[in-house]
C-alpha cells in the first residue's frame, strides 16, 4: 500500500460525491444556462460575502483572471517571493496580461507586512510602472501552509486601499486557514477586491476553482475566461462535485490540519537528516528541510516512493507532505515513521 502525501489534489471523489455529480441537472454554461453552475456560484459568493462568483477549471485561471481584470498592460503587481502566482503559474501574468510582477520577501513565514509592501510601491513617475495590485496567499503554500491572521489581513487591506491599490486573495487553501483559526470565509474575504478559492485541494472535488468579487468584475472575468478558452458547456457535472465538497467537506479540514501536525511532530523528533519548523506547521502542509547541502530531490522522492510513501518537492532543498481526506491519521503516522527511518 502506498501512502500518497504529495498534495491535497490527489484525492478521489467519494461515492456520495459521485452520486451527486451523476444526478446533477445540467445546461449549456456558455449560454449561462447550467443550473448546477448557477447554484455553485451563488453559494460560494454568499459564503464569501461577494456579489458574484465565476466557476473556472483551475486556480491558475482564477488568479490570472483577477490580475487581468484589475490591471492595465505595463502595471506592476506586488506579491511575496514564494507566492504561487510567481512560482507555479508559468509566467502567466506577464504572458496574458502584460504586467510586471514585483516579488518581495517576507520577514517570516511568507507573511507580508505593511513596511515591506510600502517599500515596493512605485513613485508616480512616467518612467516607472504603476503599482496597481497587491496579492497575498492564504494559506501560503511554499511557506508551509502558514496563515495570515484576520488582523494582518485588515491591516494590509486598509493600507493598500489608502494608497489606491487593489488587493487580491489567492485563497486556494483559505478553507484550511478558516478551519485553523475559526475565522469565517466571509470575514477574510471582506477585505479583498477579488478572491480566488479552490474546490479540488482540501475540499476533495475533482475539478475547479472560483473567482469572487463585484458583479462588474465577474462580468469582466466571464468574458476573459471565454477568450482564454475556459468556457465550459454542461459544466454542471463537475460543478456538482465542487458544490458537494463546499457543502460537506469544509468542517472536516481541521482533521487534515491535525494529521499534518502529527506527521510533523514524529519526523521532527526522529529524523536526523531533516529539520521541520514546527511553528510553521499551521495547517495541512509540512516542509522537511534536508540537511544535505545539495540534495538530489528526485532520488529522495524515488526512494521514499519505493518504501510506500509519496512526497513532493517543496523548495530547492526540501520535501513536502500534505495531509488530505484520503489518508487517515494512522496512515500519516505510519508514513512519518517510514520517512524518519529513511532520513536517519
Amino acid at each position: 500500500m502506498t501512502i500518497d502525501l504529495r498534495s491535497d489534489t490527489v484525492t478521489k471523489p467519494s461515492q456520495a460525491m459521485r452520486d451527486f455529480m451523476a444526478h446533477a441537472p445540467v445546461g449549456d454554461d456558455v449560454f449561462d444556462e447550467d443550473p448546477m453552475v448557477h447554484q455553485l456560484q451563488n453559494e460560494v459568493a454568499i459564503l464569501l460575502g461577494k456579489e458574484a462568483a465565476l466557476y473556472c477549471p483551475s486556480g491558475c485561471m482564477t488568479n490570472q483572471l483577477a490580475v487581468n481584470i484589475q490591471t492595465q498592460p505595463g502595471d506592476e503587481v506586488i506579491l511575496e517571493t514564494d507566492a504561487h502566482i510567481f512560482n507555479y503559474e508559468t509566467t502567466a501574468a506577464s504572458f496574458l496580461s502584460r504586467v510586471q510582477l514585483n516579488p518581495v520577501k517576507a520577514k517570516s513565514k511568507g507573511i507580508l507586512s505593511v513596511d515591506i509592501i510600502e517599500d515596493a510601491i512605485r513613485e508616480p513617475a512616467y518612467y516607472m510602472p504603476v503599482s496597481r495590485l497587491i496579492i497575498i496567499e492564504n494559506t501560503h503554500n511554499r511557506a508551509g501552509g502558514t496563515i495570515y491572521t484576520i488582523e494582518k489581513v485588515k491591516e494590509l487591506s486598509d493600507f493598500a486601499h489608502s494608497k489606491g491599490i487593489l488587493i487580491h486573495l489567492d485563497g486556494a487553501r483559505l478553507w484550511n486557514a478558516c478551519a485553523a483559526t475559526g475565522t469565517s470565509p466571509k470575514e477574510y474575504a471582506q477585505y479583498f477586491d477579488t478572491v480566488s478559492v479552490c474546490f479540488s485541494k482540501g475540499l476533495g472535488a475533482p475539478v475547479g476553482s472560483a473567482i469572487c468579487g463585484s458583479k462588474e468584475n465577474i462580468t469582466k472575468a466571464r468574458r476573459m475566461r471565454k477568450i482564454w478558452g475556459g468556457g465550459m458547456r454542461q459544466a454542471g457535472i463537475i460543478a456538482a462535485g465542487a458544490l458537494y465538497a463546499l457543502r460537506n467537506n469544509r468542517d472536516r479540514l481541521k482533521e487534515d490540519n491535525a494529521k499534518a501536525r502529527r506527521f510533523a511532530e514524529i519526523v521532527a523528533k526522529n529524523a536526523k537528516n531533516a529539520t521541520i519548523d514546527l511553528d510553521s506547521v499551521e495547517t495541512n502542509i509540512v516542509l522537511l528541510e534536508l540537511t544535505e547541502k545539495n540534495p538530489i530531490i528526485p532520488k529522495y522522492l524515488s526512494d521514499l516512493s519505493a518504501k510506500g510513501v509519496r512526497l513532493s518537492q517543496g523548495k530547492r532543498t526540501s520535501l513536502r507532505a500534505v495531509a488530505h481526506l484520503d489518508v487517515t491519521m494512522d496512515e500519516c503516522e505510519k508514513a512519518a515513521y517510514i520517512v524518519s527511518e529513511y532520513l536517519s
